[in-house]
């Protein structure tokens, strides 16, 4: 017997990485040698102080919660830890109603819709850009305005091209500097502007910052909360995956706006019962030490950016080294412009080597491909080498 699906499903695209695992499958069926540089998951292990607290969370013959809800039976040296961090990194202070835990930043982003969205209500968000921001409008009935993020604009959002008429309809607006996929990074001003934007329009800001703790070069990340009075029209969500290696434990938070946090809350409340003690242990510890643990993190990504750039750029392409994230962001070769499936299928084809297109991330990513930078140096110097051989 088949069911019918909910008609929300219909209004999604492929998920982007559902969709090129199915290639890969595809092609590995006719014998191809497939060396994945397309996703943002650490290879890198967990650091070992993370490690070690959640073994003697787990093993904790003191706690006899450790086993419970997450929800239920919190561990206050999260939230704590929350608000320390923000205080030491960017010298904002948090009141405790303004910090709520997450799952990580992917739930986060679809509950935080459905605890601010109403159907018909209109989400704006950048494209290219994370496909979760459409993702989340969706599943609670709303509609996305879709805003392009240009090359020639640094990949910032401009503002001036939100039509009056969306700005009156939205309700939220979705910002992610450090950028994912095109790795753009945004000064405190833009920020300046976002939040006097969502003040003129009466919308909610909401800035995912799950890459700014992955910078190089001596850049360091802004905050949106850095801007003054920023917590009136403003959340920012955090994610523990990508500055610590930890994308399996699902680990985050989000801070600024109460009445926003606390809706989320209310969703979370509902829907889900938390994350395991162990792991809320591990992820204070993770911030507790942060000034220790991102910086050997992120000498062997920049180690590994360097080595995709400088390669690249040996191949005739002209890119200039990232500041952040973990991703190199490239236009396709010349006689693909236009066509980034294309470019991405014959690439798995001729030379094994899967990347992202561009697409994926929307119709104004067209023309662009993504590398990760979560493999091993041999697996990025091996992918390399067999995209430089194939004629492009």
């Amino acid at each position: 017997m088949e069911f019918q699906q909910a008609e929300r499903l219909n209004k999604l695209p492929p998920y982007l990485f559902a969709d090129l695992r199915r290639k890969m499958a595809a092609a590995r069926e006719k014998g191809v040698k497939v060396l994945r540089i397309d996703i943002g998951d650490p290879d890198l292990p967990t650091p070992d102080p993370v490690v070690r607290e959640m073994i003697r969370a787990v093993d904790d013959p003191g706690d006899p919660d450790r086993h419970r809800y997450g929800c239920d039976r919190p561990v206050a040296q999260f939230p704590e830890a929350v608000r320390n961090f923000y205080q030491r990194r960017y010298g904002v202070t948090l009141a405790p109603e303004q910090v709520v835990a997450t799952t990580g930043s992917k739930d986060a982003i679809v509950q935080f819709c459905m605890g601010l969205m109403n159907p018909g209500d209109v989400g704006i968000a950048p494209m290219p850009g994370y496909p979760t921001y459409n993702i989340g409008h969706v599943f609670c009935s709303g509609e996305t305005y879709q805003v392009p993020l240009r090359a020639e604009n640094g990949w910032l959002l401009d503002f001036d091209e939100i039509p009056p008429e969306i700005r009156r309809q939205a309700k939220v607006l979705w910002l992610n500097y450090p950028n994912n996929p095109t790795s753009a990074v945004a000064p405190l001003e833009f920020f300046a502007r976002a939040v006097e934007f969502g003040r003129q329009n009466n919308l909610l800001i909401a800035h995912d910052a799950a890459y700014s703790e992955n910078t190089y070069d001596g850049y360091r990340a802004p905050s949106i909360l850095q801007v003054p009075g920023a917590d009136e029209v403003a959340v920012e969500f955090f994610s523990l995956s990508k500055a610590f290696n930890m994308t399996g434990w699902r680990a985050g938070f989000v801070v600024g706006n109460a009445s926003a946090v606390k809706a989320l809350n209310t969703v979370k409340e509902n829907v889900d019962n938390g994350s395991l003690r162990a792991i809320q242990f591990a992820a204070a510890k993770a911030l507790d030490q942060a000034d220790t643990l991102v910086g050997p993190i992120n000498a062997i990504y920049q180690k590994r950016r360097d080595l995709v750039v400088d390669t690249l750029n040996k191949a005739g392409w002209t890119l200039e080294k990232p500041k952040a994230t973990i991703y190199i962001w490239a236009p396709v070769p010349e006689k693909y412009a236009g066509n980034s499936g294309k470019f991405v299928a014959d690439l798995l084809e001729k030379t094994g080597v899967m990347v992202t297109p561009g697409r994926g991330y929307g119709q104004w990513g067209e023309g662009y491909f993504r590398i990760s930078l979560t493999y091993g140096d041999v697996v990025l110097a091996e992918a390399m080498d067999r995209i430089i051989q194939m004629k492009m």
